[in-house]
């Protein structure tokens, strides 16, 4: 028989680490709690060192994700995934920041403790993000952990301008490269 669904869920300890009813003014704030996600996620044992949060124009939470591809057994499912099908899910919409065609509903954020990869790339063109928080490089990434990135674009930030997306580079990189050092010293797989 055909699996005819896709099941997928956040560790239960997310619950009790993300207050949705507060706000996380400013880009500091926001990026906090993406790193927070992605040391939880390793020391839970429940994911790799990755840590997403998705923002609605109000600052508040609308969705998190970390990183679940192993526990999951699914290879799609990073912390910027997780985050958007979450977010997309809890409001309905494909497209985060449009409350229908051409109808804004954003500035919406996404705070992410590292660069995306490849695929996480590619996901935030259709997501409907305005703006990209990042702390740690895929470069930190890559020396300090056994994961492969892929291949971006030369000018990776420039196509996500193009697309009206802004991008925030090393929000607390020491702290979100300290995530992936802790992983990557305790022996962590590639998730």
């Amino acid at each position: 028989m055909l699996y005819a669904q896709v099941h997928l869920t956040l560790p239960a300890w997310v619950h009790e680490a993300v207050d949705t009813s507060r706000t996380w003014p400013g880009d500091e704030a926001k990026m906090s709690l993406a790193i927070d996600l992605a040391r939880r996620n390793v020391e839970a044992r429940s994911g790799g060192p990755f840590g997403a949060v998705v923002f609605g124009p109000d600052d508040r939470v609308i969705a998190v994700g970390v990183n679940r591809v192993l526990p999951q057994s699914c290879s799609v499912a990073h912390a910027e995934t997780m985050a958007f099908m979450l977010a997309q899910q809890r409001t309905q919409r494909p497209r985060l920041n449009e409350l229908e065609p051409g109808v804004s509903a954003g500035p919406v954020t996404l705070a992410t403790s590292a660069q995306p990869c490849c695929q996480c790339y590619g996901a935030s063109f259709w997501a409907g993000i305005d703006r990209m928080l990042i702390g740690a490089r895929s470069e930190d990434v890559e020396s300090l952990t056994e994961f492969d990135e892929g291949p971006l674009p030369a000018d990776w930030i420039g196509e996500l301008r193009n697309r009206g997306i802004e991008v925030v580079r090393d929000i607390q990189r020491d702290q979100a490269r300290a995530v992936l050092q802790d992983y990557g010293m305790h022996g962590g797989s590639a998730y």
